[in-house]
């Protein structure tokens, strides 16, 4: 086989794998989000009752990490501009949770079987994260931007400030922020209506 044969499927790899997980297409709008998805509701209010992280946080981080794309993974690096290098990390699923920390998380709640790529799994995984940087960094519970710097930095690193001399993060930071006020405005104009039977809305 040729090396730009080689080349060609490999690329042609990757654009299918992009292409098998794609985003919604109201991602802006988490009521939309929600009402395509009402499994996606009940499970984001689930998180909340556990964690009491709001449920605009666990959406804005779910959006920023994987834009709700259930097999997200760190684009690869590129080999002489070209060819598809390793990823920079074994991040993966809707939270972008590393391997190390997903082990932390179902050996820390007992639900062993959790999986990066089911959303219910993965927003218990915000919540949960989040949590404990509440706990252990004395951040707000709406703090996104806090919240994200710890979620990206480690707790330990935000603790040292690690963030501080990274721009291009704190502008992040400061998008989710901006994200988790507006879905907190959209979420609690909406719950009322989500929360009702499909009978209830009938009548």
């Amino acid at each position: 086989m040729s090396v730009w044969r080689l080349v060609f499927l490999l690329l042609l790899g990757t654009t299918l794998s992009a292409c098998l997980s794609t985003a919604p297409r109201q991602a802006a709008d988490v009521c939309s989000l929600f009402e395509d998805e009402r499994a996606w509701f009940r499970a984001a209010e689930q998180s909340q009752r556990r964690w009491d992280i709001p449920v605009g946080v666990s959406m804005a981080f779910i959006y920023q990490e994987s834009g709700f794309r259930a097999r997200a993974r760190p684009a690869r690096t590129r080999i002489l501009g070209v060819i598809p290098g390793p990823r920079p990390s074994d991040a993966f699923g809707y939270a972008q949770a590393l391997d190390s920390t997903w082990d932390d998380y179902r050996e820390s709640t007992g639900n062993r079987l959790a999986r990066r790529s089911n959303f219910a799994h993965a927003v218990d995984f915000v919540g949960w994260y989040n949590a404990n940087s509440v706990r252990r960094n004395a951040i707000a519970r709406d703090d996104a931007r806090n919240l994200y710097l710890a979620y990206h930095e480690g707790n330990t690193g935000f603790a040292r400030g690690s963030y501080a001399d990274k721009p291009w993060l704190l502008e992040i930071a400061d998008t989710v922020q901006r994200n988790a006020q507006r879905y907190q405005a959209q979420y609690e104009q909406c719950a009322p209506a989500l929360r009702q039977s499909w009978w209830q809305r009938i009548f």
